[in-house]
């Protein structure tokens, strides 16, 4: 039983959400490319105003801690850490990946993805976080959110998932999901993007088994290492 401040900047929509005992009070959120570091500050505020929430009144913050844009996601947790040790209230961190299901699995008890009863129940479910050209993050779950394998990066190409599409088949939802259905035959793809929202129960849960993070030490989980790229322009 707690009042969570959700915050999800993995990618390039930028998104906080308020949430008391796991159901959500307020939401906000843009896909207005990645101006995060200004945003997320602003939302938090208009949040806290919308619902007369005090900073002091927030019992932990949570955080999507990946996959996703090394920047964005450097934007979130720095940006929630820093308003946990402010605050002096625990850090709680979700993978993005879970996050990305949980809305799935909201969307389509509201009646809003376009799938039928029996394609959702019989298939697995396939949340992708692009990571350029062929490459996503991904995971595999069952439609009850629980997760059947571990997070990866998979280069995509036409036998990638095979087993799970011959069992059931895959729904597939996320930034990097649709250029993947164009070569997975079978494969069901839907319109979902990442929200804070879908921290909303899992926080809920961490907070009430104490899932807490060492806000000192804790760092996104960004699946590949960071590697820059040096500009092919001469300097003059």
């Amino acid at each position: 039983m707690a009042l969570i401040l959700s915050i999800e900047t993995g990618t390039d929509i930028c998104s906080v959400a308020l949430a008391n005992d796991g159901e959500l009070m307020a939401l906000r959120e843009s896909d207005e490319g990645r101006d995060h570091a200004k945003k997320v500050a602003l939302f938090v505020d208009e949040l806290l105003k919308e619902t007369g929430v005090q900073p002091d009144d927030l019992d932990a913050i949570a955080v999507g801690k990946g996959p996703g844009s090394y920047t964005g996601l450097r934007i979130g947790v720095s940006f929630a850490k820093g308003m946990c040790y402010a605050l002096d209230i625990p850090l709680i961190a979700i993978g993005s990946l879970d996050a990305l299901t949980e809305v799935a699995r909201e969307d389509f008890d509201a009646g809003i993805l376009d799938l039928e009863d029996d394609q959702w129940t019989s298939s697995h479910l396939v949340p992708m976080v692009d990571a350029r050209r062929m490459e996503v993050y991904t995971q595999i779950f069952n439609t009850s959110g629980e997760s059947l394998t571990e997070v990866s990066a998979e280069v995509v190409d036409a036998d990638s998932f095979r087993q799970w599409r011959e069992q059931g088949g895959i729904v597939l939802f996320g930034n990097g999901a649709k250029k993947c259905a164009e070569v997975l035959e079978g494969a069901l793809y839907v319109s979902v993007s990442p929200s804070a929202r879908g921290l909303v129960r899992l926080a809920e849960e961490a907070f009430n088994a104490s899932k807490f993070e060492d806000i000192a030490y804790f760092e996104p989980f960004y699946l590949k290492d960071f590697v820059v790229i040096p500009s092919k322009k001469k300097l003059l």
